[in-house]
């Protein structure tokens, strides 16, 4: 009868009296059960002592063959579970345990030298090689394949790997599935900066209904700060209707010269801010007050430079009043706000907000600022006729919740 973890202890083999001994392996039989094949190789202890005071063996004796076993076993095992390699006496040296791609899953043996876990779960659709060495010399080996995900979460990261962004831009993922093991998703996932950076992660709720988790600095980045994320993620279930991570992630970005926005809804003024300093004050017209056409307010973040873009108004809801190409377009929220040109205004710049929402301004004026900002340049926008702060999923809307209310929205808080 074969216990739930299988063991591997093969007898030993001995050189027959008066034959000498030929050095050649010997192989044991397939363990059909087991659906695993294991190899056990002892080594000589030669150390010329008639004594080992670990064992008390002879010269020239083999140490004890090892007996493993291994917690995932066969073809099929499940997924998302730490590797568990048990010594059935003795003591535990290392235990190295790699897939067919060259992959390693680390580990550390217990105080009582009996058993090895892994720091990370098995994935999904790989095989797995154990090799164990014992403190006497002796090895083992094992091998086992995980089941393949039946699905498979995917996702999306911003910003993009080896740009240079704004003080603003937060670290963000949007998942393709939705991630109900938030905890589990959020303890794998890593932000390290150059200057200890304090952030924390907040979920939300992405603009298009998809389940997303941003890190957002305390405040504005410092400028040249580096910034790296690793998302140890294969092996990790999202829960139920997400499916399986089958891959980790790693980017890297760096926050460039800061600068701020300033877009005032009372004096129809935008003025751009460099390391604290004016660069240049121009005047603008933002959304009309009153209505659906008003701009939002608080702090939105340049999520992209689109340049020319056809923008029509039936797709943010505002029926038939414009369909128009449109330069030097600098996209501000998902739900369609943004900074550009928009020369038919000419008359409101400066006097009057009679936009359809957008923050418009001359074409050279556009021209000028689409060429000194970046994504991740946060814009602030105040004064009076605003329809409020863009939720944290509109955009990067996060900056307009205090730290205390980010950080309540950590999976870990």
């Amino acid at each position: 009868m074969v216990s739930k973890q299988q063991r591997f202890a093969p007898s030993r083999s001995t050189s027959e009296p008066g034959r000498a001994h030929t050095g050649r392996d010997r192989r044991l039989p397939a363990i059909a059960s087991a659906g695993l094949a294991v190899l056990l190789v002892g080594a000589c202890s030669g150390n010329g002592s008639s004594d080992d005071s670990r064992g008390g063996k002879s010269v020239g004796e083999a140490p004890a063959r090892p007996e493993i076993s291994v917690n995932l076993q066969g073809q099929g095992a499940a997924p998302g579970k730490p590797v568990s390699v048990k010594l059935a006496s003795g003591e535990l040296k290392d235990v190295k345990v790699t897939t067919g791609k060259g992959a390693v899953l680390d580990g550390a043996v217990s105080n009582d030298g009996r058993t090895w876990t892994s720091r990370r779960a098995a994935a999904p659709g790989t095989a797995y090689t154990v090799r164990a060495t014992t403190a006497d010399g002796g090895s083992a080996q094992a091998a086992f394949a995980t089941a393949a995900a039946e699905k498979v979460n995917k996702l999306e990261l911003s910003p993009g790997k080896g740009t240079t962004v704004g003080i603003a831009q937060p670290v963000s993922i949007v998942f393709d599935n939705p991630v109900k093991n938030r905890a589990a998703v959020e303890r794998a996932l890593k932000v390290t900066t150059s200057n200890k950076t304090v952030g924390s992660w907040g979920w939300m709720e992405h603009y298009d209904g998809r389940t997303r988790i941003d890190w957002r600095p305390k405040e504005y980045w410092p400028t040249g700060t580096k910034v790296r994320l690793q998302a140890e993620l294969n092996g990790i279930d999202s829960g139920a209707a997400g499916g399986w991570f089958v891959r980790d992630y790693d980017m890297a970005f760096t926050i460039g010269t800061s600068q701020v926005v300033k877009v005032d809804l009372g004096t129809k003024k935008l003025t751009l801010q460099r390391d604290g300093k004016v660069v240049r004050s121009i005047p603008v017209s933002a959304g009309t007050p009153g209505g659906k056409k008003r701009s939002w307010g608080g702090t939105s973040v340049l999520m992209a430079k689109e340049g020319t873009i056809n923008m029509n108004s039936e797709t943010v809801g505002l029926g038939d009043a414009y369909n128009k190409m449109v330069d030097y377009s600098m996209r501000l929220t998902w739900s369609g706000m943004y900074a550009h040109a928009a020369p038919w205004n000419s008359a409101y710049f400066g006097n009057a907000n009679r936009s359809s929402g957008c923050i418009g301004m001359s074409t050279s004026n556009a021209s000028w600022l689409y060429s000194q900002v970046r994504a991740g340049d946060p814009f602030e926008i105040s004064g009076p006729g605003h329809k409020g702060d863009p939720a944290p999923g509109n955009g990067f809307g996060e900056w307009n919740l205090s730290w205390q209310e980010w950080q309540t929205k950590s999976a870990l808080s």
